[in-house]
């Protein structure tokens, strides 16, 4: 593997922007993290396709970031290259007529729930509050336990790193609570949603008491990447699960389940991934051995494992 043949070749790749040593503590909702040996910001088809060759060609592994809103970095950082999409990948396209959206992978997904609701195009409202992006919204299939993007999606185009552009069709993708079917070796580039006319002022009003419920059961203010656990089969809850264990308010360094919610990590400043990980395998843990349920972690974690 060679970083630094990778940096020169990728100096004058097509539409993309390349940097060495990127941070990415401020790439992620958290706050925390190491640097990533390169970064790569690719602005079309032909500039990821580029980099993505120059990247095998070199060795070197490569990951795909959106807005980081579910990720933690090692506070070594991440040895192999860091990939954004930004240009044509973040291009929209509202059709009132056909009662869709379609939208590149970098779009915000706010951005995207705010265009249907001015379209009065109903189908996004389980969305209102969620940050990051469409592909990463698709990808993980974002919603609530009973409502997710999965079931607004008529397509998704990715790219399959050596093998091209491929379609898929909304209605052959498995889709579950915060799971997909879809290939997670494949990129997402850009999804068509399909949509249903509606009363805008019935869409506000939905989306705000979601907004409001959100905000009222959710700690504000503080660095987190959202939920930590997915929650379990049933009625329960991983926060009430884990705040049933006595466990809210605990802290490791600069980290600390919330005392407002128990499936929330925050980073009451200074707070390193280490400080996290203890917070995650504590809760993890407590709640496996008292209440006998074995919590599945959402947050991604970069650069472990080494």
């Amino acid at each position: 593997m060679s970083v630094f043949n990778a940096y020169m070749a990728l100096s004058g790749a097509v539409d993309a922007e390349v940097a060495r040593d990127e941070p990415l503590a401020r790439r992620t909702s958290y706050r925390i993290g190491g640097p990533a040996a390169l970064r790569v910001t690719a602005h079309s088809y032909a500039g990821l396709a580029r980099t993505l060759a120059i990247l095998a060609d070199e060795r070197v592994e490569w990951v795909v970031l959106g807005r980081g809103t579910n990720v933690l970095v090692s506070d070594e950082g991440y040895d192999g290259c860091v990939i954004l999409l930004d240009g044509e990948f973040s291009r929209m396209t509202v059709s009132a007529e056909d009662a869709t959206i379609t939208a590149g992978a970098a779009c915000a997904l706010p951005t995207v729930v705010n265009a249907a609701l001015r379209a009065s195009l109903s189908g996004l409202e389980m969305c209102a509050g969620i940050p990051g992006t469409l592909g990463g919204a698709v990808s993980m299939n974002a919603g609530t336990r009973r409502e997710w993007i999965g079931r607004r999606v008529r397509d998704v185009v990715s790219l399959r790193p050596g093998g091209g552009l491929v379609r898929h069709e909304g209605g052959e993708v498995d889709w579950g609570y915060r799971s997909t079917s879809l290939p997670t070796d494949e990129i997402i580039l850009e999804a068509t949603l399909a949509l249903a006319p509606a009363d805008r002022a019935a869409m506000t009003a939905d989306m705000d008491v979601r907004l409001r419920r959100r905000r009222s059961a959710q700690p504000q203010g503080l660095p987190s990447c959202g939920s930590v656990f997915r929650n379990p089969p049933g009625d329960e809850s991983a926060g009430r699960l884990v705040e049933s264990c006595g466990l809210l308010g605990a802290t490791c360094g600069g980290a600390q389940i919330s005392p407002e919610h128990g499936n929330f990590i925050v980073n009451r400043g200074g707070a390193t991934a280490a400080d996290v990980v203890t917070l995650i395998t504590l809760a993890h843990d407590t709640v496996l051995e008292r209440c006998g349920v074995d919590l599945a972690c959402e947050v991604k974690l970069l650069g472990f494992g080494r």
